[in-house]
């Protein structure tokens, strides 16, 4: 697999690999409800608290400038776990919106505990692609399993491009991919939630079509994480990450995930 920029690659590399401390308060909250008990899983939830880590890393590299600084948009932000990490993280200026849903993985056809106890101000998607901010209002745009599900792939990703200031960087984790094993076991047992899967051919075609310039493309998550309790989770990950970077079994992960930039 091409990678597009070794330096995007090693820094990737060098904060999936470092040992992360989990969110508490998260766990502490999720617990109790049973649609979001994957995120009170240390396996489940450790997913999310490195791709944060990742972003306010390389954004700082990218912009020159402390993350506190800089705009980010949670675009789905659903049941808000990532708006909380990265809003731990200091970002100035936050925004998390989704679609006008009664939708099971909209904020607003669920149970939201994480946004209501810490106070998170989503704002509601009446339109499919047509996002209510002006343009060049972000540095940063996360799409964290949101983008497979649009119904207007093409227009919402010129829609981020739109919203994304000049050398933003757009996000985009949790693709599932067309060779994944766990997405066909999923099919067999009749769950086709992911009705669009991913190659590298098709995301760096739709990537180019919006105007945007890959910085980097890689696999992850060949081994389900959100149910088992792996003891000792980090080398658990840690070993799966091996396996996904180093060897032809990455091709048979759940995802495809990708960083490019607005020239």
């Amino acid at each position: 697999m091409p990678v597009l920029d070794q330096s995007v690659r090693k820094l990737r590399r060098q904060i999936f690999s470092n040992d992360w401390p989990l969110d508490e308060e998260i766990r502490e909250t999720s617990a109790p409800v049973p649609s979001h008990h994957f995120l009170a899983n240390p396996s489940g939830q450790y997913l999310y608290v490195y791709l944060t880590r990742f972003v306010k890393a390389l954004s700082e590299r990218h912009f020159g400038r402390p993350f506190g600084q800089l705009s980010v948009l949670d675009w789905g932000c659903g049941k808000g776990h990532v708006s909380k990490l990265i809003r731990d993280l200091a970002p100035g200026r936050l925004n998390s919106c989704d679609l006008l849903s009664e939708r099971d993985d909209s904020t607003f056809g669920q149970e939201v505990p994480l946004i209501q106890r810490f106070g998170i101000q989503v704002k509601p998607l009446e339109h499919e692609y047509v996002l209510p901010y002006d343009s060049a209002s972000f540095d940063i745009l996360l799409s964290v399993g949101v983008l497979e599900h649009v119904s207007h792939e093409r227009e919402s990703l010129v829609e981020i491009v739109r919203v994304l200031r000049p050398r933003g960087l757009f996000f985009c984790f949790f693709l599932p991919t067309r060779l994944s094993w766990t997405q066909q076991v999923c099919r067999w047992l009749g769950d086709h939630y992911h009705d669009r899967l991913y190659t590298e051919d098709r995301v760096r075609k739709v990537v180019s079509e919006a105007g945007l310039e890959l910085l980097d493309l890689w696999y992850r998550q060949l081994l389900p994480k959100n149910t088992p309790h792996y003891p000792k989770f980090r080398s658990f990950e840690r070993f799966d990450q091996l396996m996904t970077e180093n060897t032809p079994l990455r091709y048979f992960a759940t995802n495809m995930e990708f960083v490019s930039v607005k020239p």
